[in-house]
């Protein structure tokens, strides 16, 4: 060991002492920020303390539960491991762990997937273990793009690492793509793909996060899909596809309460060059949720590479019981407790099936921050199926908790959902004990994303704990309809009118489908039926021929850049038609990309494009600045009494036209706008305001979705709707009623307050 990381050491055991000792705080990050100050090549420094081989666990859902598992089961054979069994999966995290160690027979790390392009070339893992890949905190991480781009770096700076991945995500599988092509690896192991053969029969979610091929950028068909865009994808333009598979699970059984599923293990390949296979062996867990098959299929792979029996595996997958709030189980006053961890749509949905795989009563209680680690835009949540709650019976209560517990009551809503706010879950218990209808008995469901969590367990951890017998508090209760928990149920929901309803056109919803703009549809629909004015939404889809002059309002959301362009092409087919339809006033709703494409120039992957020239404007990149405006955003609009409140996180600047009207101007200390000039001639430009209002289109960079909390601007593109409506039909325009708007008006309240 050098000098320097040997100061390190000593620092790291001084601090690894106070914290555990003194401050009772674990030693997860802050050892490691310290040994890395000293020596920043502290990892490659002490990877010689891994005496077999290590792995490195990477991907956006379930890291810390594949990782504790795989460290689980290498030590059930009798070896050592070293581990960040906690999640602190930074490079600090790496390297506090390898700090605490002396040494042991195997490494087995979480790494965040952006710091893997520094991780893996100093750590030099024997396996890295590829799980998924999906949006998830888009303002911190950036498109997906961005994260593939470090697994590949990571991968092609330690050539001779294994990489283990999910054959099924057709993200990964462009990862592995790139990384075999990579010079560096031109010697590198193969790749070890592994998959789920057939299909699991799930219903599948409204957003998924990729449609389209990264090779040729051509739609992907699907013979089955599991949830997002996992399954057994093709592109039929250029045969990209799901690779022959190593390791296959099939018969994959979904229980209530736990899952099992056959995995064959692979053989040498036969003559013709396919994977052989085994009988197989069963793997059954207790652990819930469609997500825990993908998790403990890739467990199985790197544990069998790592040389673990499959007895080793089940038996590790029968003694789990994670104690780090993943899963974690508690029993409180007669009550079933379940907390886990959800941080994106994807993970969220999955959470959803498990609240429904439940055929007891139930409450469930969701909590959401937005501090700096767990990403300040929630967008995200517009696109949770949170309407899956309302088709589920005995749903009991539903509560939304912690900072943004506001805006998680502003979607529930619109879920059909009555959410109670709630401070935490000693509330959630004490309320669920309280309320009429609830019984005593029902299970509580606590999802929580990074920093809610921390804080759901703590409370949960300090609760007197029932005996327990088995798994589970038995249920007095055996099913029946939920106890009030809807405000708008499914029987409640004005069914359109076929010979006249206001007809909503949603634009290419499988293109423009980021960061929640697609709830804007779902709050102007329901705006609609609260009040009783038949609706219908309608789709312009890849490949549609639609009439867009029988709309009476239409929205367009925003995209990452390889969708935009296709976008870009079918709103193309349709630009005159477009053009007309703004001319004779019909109202529109364009966010983001939407928006850029509208003017008479936007930006593709950085360089000058063409656009519809609909609106008079223009969106360039000032110089050659790559910087992103990302913040949250309030306007002052003409539009609304309130301040409109939204997320923006745009790499184009935007221009308007001299004389042309803004959006609103921005009169919150955060949030840039169309633009960041800094010119004189700024001001002119568009410096310090947002979007654009012409003729009765709203353009806007206003994610959020931007009518969440901003009823108003709601209601005057349905006013529009509605003249609209009745110029088509000959028929009066019925009238606005106002609504209860207390939830949505909370929601803006306490943004207003923080950021103006």
């Amino acid at each position: 060991m050098g000098i320097r990381a040997g100061a390190a050491q000593a620092a790291s055991g001084i601090l690894t002492w106070g914290l555990r000792h003194v401050a009772r705080r674990p030693a997860a990050n802050l050892p490691g920020i310290v040994g890395l100050a000293i020596d920043p090549s502290l990892i490659a420094e002490l990877r010689g303390r891994i005496r077999e081989g290590s792995i490195a666990v990477v991907g956006t859902n379930g890291k810390t539960t594949v990782t504790n598992l795989i460290a689980d089961a290498i030590e059930v054979t009798g070896r050592t491991v070293v581990c960040n069994r906690t999640g602190a999966n930074l490079k600090s995290g790496v390297a506090s762990a390898l700090l605490h160690t002396r040494g042991a027979d195997w490494g087995v790390m979480e790494c965040d997937e952006l710091w893997s392009a520094k991780v893996l070339p100093e750590l030099r893992p024997t396996y890295m273990l590829l799980l998924n890949l999906f949006r998830d905190q888009l303002d911190r991480c950036g498109e997906i793009d961005r994260i593939q781009d470090a697994i590949v770096a990571g991968l092609a700076g330690s050539p001779e690492t294994t990489l283990i991945y999910n054959a099924d995500d057709p993200l990964c599988e462009m990862v592995a793509r790139r990384a075999a092509e990579a010079p560096s690896r031109a010697d590198s192991p193969a790749s070890v793909p592994f998959g789920i053969q057939g299909s699991m029969n799930l219903v599948q979610n409204q957003v998924t996060d990729a449609t389209i091929c990264q090779v040729c950028s051509h739609m992907l068909e699907y013979e089955w899909r599991q949830y997002g865009q996992l399954g057994s994808y093709r592109c039929p333009s250029c045969g990209f596809a799901r690779s022959p598979l190593a390791f296959i699970a099939t018969d994959v059984d979904l229980k209530p309460h736990g899952l099992s599923m056959r995995i064959s293990v692979p053989n040498e390949p036969n003559g013709d060059g396919a994977i052989g296979l085994s009988e197989g062996v069963q793997l059954t867990t207790h652990l819930s949720g469609t997500y825990i098959a993908y998790n403990l299929l890739a467990m199985f792979a790197a544990c069998t590479l790592c040389g673990c029996a499959p007895d080793d595996v089940q038996r590790t997958v029968s003694q789990f019981n994670p104690k780090n709030g993943r899963l974690q189980e508690y029993a409180v006053d007669g009550r079933r407790v379940l907390l886990n961890l959800a941080k994106n749509p994807t993970g969220f949905n999955q959470n959803l099936r498990i609240v429904g795989a439940d055929p007891g009563p139930r409450v469930a209680a969701f909590f959401i921050n937005d501090r700096d680690v767990d990403g300040h835009d929630i967008s995200w949540i517009w696109d949770i199926d949170f309407e899956e709650l309302l088709a589920q019976e005995n749903i009991q209560a539903v509560f939304a908790g912690a900072s943004r517990k506001n805006d998680l009551q502003v979607r529930l809503k619109h879920a059909g959902v009555s959410a109670i706010l709630v401070d935490g879950i000693e509330n959630v218990l004490a309320n669920a004990s309280q309320l009429d209808g609830v019984d005593p008995h029902a299970a509580v469901y606590a999802i929580a994303n990074y920093t809610a969590l921390p804080p759901v367990k703590a409370a949960l951890d300090a609760m007197p704990q029932d005996e327990r017998d088995g798994d589970m508090v038995p249920s007095s209760m055996s099913p029946s309809v939920s106890a009030g928990a809807s405000v708008l149920s499914a029987e409640d929901d004005v069914k359109p009118d076929a010979s006249s309803p206001v007809t909503i056109l949603h634009v290419l919803p499988d293109l423009l489908n980021l960061y929640g703009d697609g709830g804007n549809v779902r709050i102007l629909a329901d705006r609609l039926r609260w009040r009783g004015i038949p609706v219908q939404v309608r789709q312009m889809r890849y490949g549609d021929d639609p009439d867009i002059s029988s709309a009476d309002l239409i929205v367009l959301g925003g995209s990452p850049d390889r969708e935009q362009r296709m976008a870009s092409e079918e709103l193309g087919r349709v630009r005159d038609q477009l053009a007309a339809y703004v001319e004779e006033g019909g109202p529109m709703l364009a966010i983001c990309g939407g928006y850029q494409m509208l003017g008479r120039t936007w930006l593709l992957d950085g360089e000058e494009v063409p656009g519809m020239g609909i609106l008079p404007m223009e969106t360039l990149r000032p110089g050659t600045s790559a910087d992103r405006l990302v913040d949250n955003i309030a306007l002052a609009s003409p539009l609304a009494k309130l301040p409109v409140i939204g997320y923006e996180n745009h790499a184009g600047r935007t221009f308007l036209d001299e004389g042309a009207q803004p959006f609103g101007q921005v009169i919150s200390k955060c949030g840039h706008g169309n633009n960041d000039a800094d010119d004189e001639s700024g001001a002119a430009q568009g410096k310090g305001a947002d979007g654009i209002l012409f003729q009765n289109v709203i353009g806007t960079y206003l994610h959020g979705p931007l009518l969440a909390k901003s009823p108003e601007v709601a209601d005057w593109l349905l006013a529009r709707a509605l003249d609209r409506w009745s110029s088509r039909t000959g028929e009066p325009a019925p009238e606005l009623e106002r609504l209860d708007d207390a939830a949505e008006e909370a929601a803006n309240a306490y943004m207003r307050k923080r950021i103006c």
